[in-house]
């Protein structure tokens, strides 16, 4: 199962929680088959295979592999790394002698000394040699297709809810003894969308050069798989601005499947009519391609918070802004 949520204690660090097998001094696990695998799946950046000429790197979360898919050509070839999250020291090494010999980086924002280790995006570029190109990204989070869902990293409290690493304002609500209605009007989910804009607008405005804010409308069912996932429908047209940016002669490339779809949250028939959208309501989750049933994955949640009712607490703090949005829509 996946671990998922913004690393919102880290301020300026725009970076995913996505978990692997790890110790607890944060080195991965050398007894699990999963280090051989991910070494394989790694091959370039541990130094198994050569890179390819003229080879950059995208750095970031979860998104930035899938940012590489797409811009990623003979022309404009990008090495596959892990996402900045799951590196150790020892990783933090190889890649900054990766960097020393690329010809371009893309990069997400991350603050300097990220998590102990130089992997801020300026500390980064400076790994470069004088004549590589570094492009920066923002990390994308869009609510209009899933306004009733929030990812979270509360310091003190590190374990994600089970089955899912989401929490709906519904049953954080119910759980909290909170009056939310079950569905918001037309007016209120474009209400929330056009906060996600206004936030990823405000980030870019901290300077990045490339932006994505725009993409975000018109709404289509493939904007999102959750709210901190997004779907073809942006990755595309944002690699192809990432390419323009690096003024290479590469172009954006089609994976001919959907990415970053390992979870989906439902989309549902009132989200589905807001946005008037050609296509059928999914009531229920998919992870790993099963269907996990809504209900399920509710009744798992209620059983979490009630067990954890300091963690409620801070859960219901941090989402009081998206319970307020909820109980005062009409």
């Amino acid at each position: 199962m996946q671990r998922g949520g913004w690393d919102d204690d880290d301020t300026d660090g725009y970076v995913l929680i996505m978990g692997g097998e790890h110790t607890r001094d944060g080195s991965l696990a050398d007894h699990d088959d999963a280090v051989i695998a991910r070494r394989a799946h790694y091959a370039v950046f541990f130094g198994d295979v050569p890179p390819p000429a003229g080879y950059g790197v995208v750095v970031g979360n979860c998104q930035a592999e899938s940012l590489r898919l797409v811009i990623s050509s003979d022309a404009l070839p990008a090495v596959r790394v892990p996402a900045v999250h799951e590196l150790t020291s020892a990783d933090a090494e190889r890649l900054h002698r990766l960097l020393a010999g690329a010809a371009f980086l893309v990069a997400q924002p991350i603050r300097d000394d990220y998590r102990g280790m130089p992997l801020g995006t300026a500390q980064l570029r400076r790994s470069l040699p004088a004549a590589a190109r570094t492009v920066t990204v923002p990390a994308v989070r869009f609510a209009g297709l899933h306004p009733f869902q929030a990812v979270l990293r509360l310091a003190d409290f590190p374990e994600d809810p089970p089955l899912v690493a989401y929490h709906d304002v519904r049953t954080v609500a119910r759980a909290a003894g909170l009056a939310v209605p079950a569905s918001l009007p037309p007016a209120a989910v474009r209400a929330i969308a056009e906060a996600s804009r206004a936030e990823l607008r405000r980030r870019e405005g901290l300077g990045l050069d490339v932006s994505a804010s725009d993409l975000l409308e018109p709404v289509v069912a493939d904007l999102a798989r959750t709210v901190n996932h997004p779907g073809n429908a942006l990755f595309l047209p944002l690699g192809a601005r990432i390419v323009a940016a690096l003024g290479a002669p590469g172009r954006v490339v089609d994976p001919g499947r959907p990415i970053l779809a390992s979870v989906r949250a439902p989309l549902e028939d009132w989200v589905v009519d807001a946005w008037r959208l050609d296509t059928a309501p999914r009531p229920d989750w998919t992870v790993g391609g099963e269907t996990v049933p809504a209900d399920v994955v509710r009744e798992a949640h209620l059983a979490y918070y009630a067990e954890r009712p300091a963690l409620l607490a801070a859960v219901v703090d941090r989402m009081t802004p998206l319970i307020r949005t909820w109980s005062t829509a009409r």
